[in-house]
């Protein structure tokens, strides 16, 4: 069919697109990879597609919302999106399309940008400024796990989207949402186990490593830590207050372990166990208790930064004890045939949670054993030979000397995220920070709409 631009939209060209994504959804093909191929194809049908923006509402520990901006001829990026903090007013949200969308419990929304006042919504004018003549908002929700998809196309088109191309995207837009609901709950699969269990352990049960038994022996430099005096804490707060100050510290202590080669295998009441994998080579080791000890330069600056905050707001200091040591870890499954957690154990876990109970024995906040001394190098001071619980001969611990614990530029940690988003995509985010707040003053009809895209 020929439309009022002149240009033929191919009904078999777009079935072809529909098919592809079908496809997609059923090898399991990630959200961005239907997102970009599904805009690509539809380019390449001929319909003039200048601009395409989606966003998925996500179940994810850490993050709301998962968007992409498509924009013809350039590179498409995947933005996570995590909640504003409580009490941001939301203004770029109340002042969009997609709020125009939710209150009036409608499912599209299309202006002509050439013909459309100015100042009905913010964004128009920065489309404007990319030659978008015409734009088609929509919601999509996916019904059945009560999330869903918010998005919008844009063309440059002179005379804007004719009919046929509106039905053509109306029909791809109902197919992308089963493809990509597909992909989401792929997604969040892997969300899930990456979160709770870490990006390696994530990485083996996704793959299939599910039996009670799987498992595998690697070669590992070990950190083990824990905070100080935590009863004494838990008891004189509430358990909010007692909860905050753990998340506080270990934002502080164990962040630095889980960057850099090493991962955070599990937390242990108010202490965690990190890994840093290497070989039996030298080299490799060298480089993994390098790292390690640079992220213990990094978390006691960390600490101190917490504490000096905490000393400031007439809250007592906190205090930790690291060690740090080498060995076998054993990766597995393990617990019962129906409730398993995939866990590191071993003779050299236990060592490493023996040593750093030393660390309250010596009044120091870090000690090593001889073979993490031996790869890492550097100023060490013998504090003398323990005999450690289950093992036979004594063992030499190190304290690091004062140029060992000397935080050095490249230690730095760069906490700060640099706010890319366009204004779509800060939308979305808004979109769920404040759901609670719009729904509660509106309409049932609308509760309902709102209800099944936000979550």
């Amino acid at each position: 069919m020929t439309t009022s631009n002149g240009i033929e939209i191919s009904e078999t060209l777009i079935d072809r697109v529909v098919g592809w994504m079908r496809q997609a959804g059923l090898r399991g093909d990630d959200l961005k990879s239907i997102v970009v191929g599904t805009c690509d194809r539809l380019a390449a049908t001929g319909l003039p597609l200048a601009r395409a923006h989606l966003s998925f509402s996500m179940l994810h520990p850490l993050y709301n919302a998962s968007g992409f901006t498509w924009v013809r001829g350039a590179e498409t990026e995947m933005m996570d999106f995590q909640a504003t903090p409580d009490g941001v007013p939301p203004d770029a949200f109340v002042n969009s399309p997609y709020y125009h969308l939710l209150s009036n419990n409608l499912e599209h929304l299309r202006r002509r940008l050439d013909s459309s006042p100015s100042n009905e919504f913010p964004i128009f004018e920065d489309l404007r400024q990319l030659g978008i003549t015409d734009y088609l908002a929509f919601v999509q929700p996916f019904e059945v796990d009560d999330r869903g998809m918010l998005g919008s196309w844009a063309t440059d088109a002179k005379d804007g989207f004719s009919e046929d191309m509106i039905k053509a995207l109306l029909r791809v837009q109902g197919n992308l949402a089963m493809a990509c609901r597909m992909a989401v709950l792929g997604q969040l699969a892997e969300n899930m186990l990456t979160t709770y269990i870490g990006s390696d352990a994530g990485k083996r049960v996704l793959s299939g490593q599910i039996r009670r038994g799987d498992g595998e022996t690697v070669r590992a430099i070990l950190v083990m830590g824990d905070m100080r005096n935590s009863t004494r804490l838990a008891e004189h707060g509430s358990r909010q207050t007692f909860i905050d100050t753990l998340n506080d510290f270990f934002d502080a202590i164990a962040m630095p372990f889980n960057r850099n080669g090493g991962e955070i295998i599990s937390f242990i009441g108010d202490g965690f166990l990190a890994v840093y994998p290497c070989d039996r080579h030298r080299a490799p080791s060298e480089t993994a208790a390098r790292a390690a000890m640079s992220a213990v330069r990094q978390a006691k600056a960390r600490m101190a930064a917490l504490n000096t905050s905490r000393e400031e707001l007439g809250l007592d200091p906190i205090g930790y004890g690291l060690g740090l040591h080498v060995g076998n870890v054993m990766y597995g499954n393990v617990g019962l045939s129906n409730r398993l957690t995939f866990s590191a154990f071993g003779a050299a876990v236990n060592e490493v949670q023996r040593l750093e109970s030393l660390t309250k024995k010596f009044s120091q906040p870090v000690v090593a054993s001889e073979k993490f001394v031996t790869y890492c190098g550097g100023e060490w001071e013998l504090l003398g030979e323990e005999k450690l619980r289950g093992i036979d001969n004594r063992v030499a611990v190190y304290l690091p000397g004062s140029s060992n614990l000397q935080f050095r530029e490249s230690d730095a940690l760069d906490d700060n995220v640099t706010d890319t988003r366009s204004d779509a995509e800060q939308v979305m985010r808004l979109v769920h920070d404040n759901k609670s707040r719009i729904v509660n003053r509106q309409s049932p009809e609308l509760q309902n709409s709102a209800r099944r895209i936000g979550r």
